[in-house]
């Protein structure tokens, strides 16, 4: 493969990053998915972790927005649209096949909002993304590609994890994950914001808003 443009190099970045979002929010939704159906403001906390704008009238109301609706640009579905959207243009840099596993992942989420229980189907769409990963890594020839790839779903790991107030092994593994990649990518980032995210984890109290600050600021 030859050089990687600018844009390509931007699309990988984010296609790396919103499957990731998809796949650890999804998660977190999964394992609270019950009790915000019996606790109708447990939704509330959860959007204030996450920094999701509460535009929601009831729990019902959030558990069908954001899991299915395209035009809440927080949504589950609006994620993973666009992260079809970029891997639609870079088919040739991840491969048919690769491809497909997201598109799979949007055909099990257009089946869960038909659904009354969705969580099966929510769990085919974290499959899929697992999938994705997976041929990423044993198909995709190019070293750059697949570590453009996988920068961008550790730094958006990273984010998350200290919105959620994840431990300190947690964000201390894929800190170490993001410090040994990122310079074997062709992505400009700022050193600083990197060498800060290594000390701040290794302080005796988590400063998790300057994580979040650092995390914002690598690129």
């Amino acid at each position: 493969m030859g050089v990687i443009s600018v844009e390509q190099t931007d699309r990988l970045y984010w296609l790396g990053r919103y499957t990731e979002r998809v796949y650890t929010t999804m998660k977190l939704y999964f394992r609270t998915y019950d009790t915000m159906i019996e606790a109708g403001e447990d939704y509330r906390r959860f959007c204030q972790a996450l920094e999701i704008p509460d535009i929601y009238a009831s729990s019902e109301d959030f558990i069908c927005r954001y899991s299915f609706d395209e035009t809440d640009v927080n949504s589950l579905m609006s994620n993973l649209k666009r992260a079809y959207d970029n891997a639609v243009v870079l088919r040739e840099e991840i491969g048919t096949e690769a491809l497909s596993y997201i598109q799979l992942a949007i055909y099990a989420m257009q089946k869960a909002a038909k659904s009354q229980g969705p969580l099966i189907e929510f769990q085919k769409v974290l499959d899929n993304l697992m999938a994705f990963n997976g041929i990423c890594d044993d198909q995709i020839l190019s070293e750059n590609v697949r570590n453009l790839l996988k920068v961008g779903k550790r730094v958006e790991r990273i984010d998350l994890y200290a919105r959620l107030h994840e431990s300190r092994d947690n964000l201390n593994r894929e800190i170490c994950r993001l410090t040994g990649r990122i310079d074997r990518c062709s992505l400009k980032y700022r050193r600083k914001a990197l060498d800060s995210l290594n000390r701040l984890v290794k302080e005796e109290e988590l400063d998790y808003c300057g994580l979040i600050r650092q995390i914002e600021q690598i690129l």
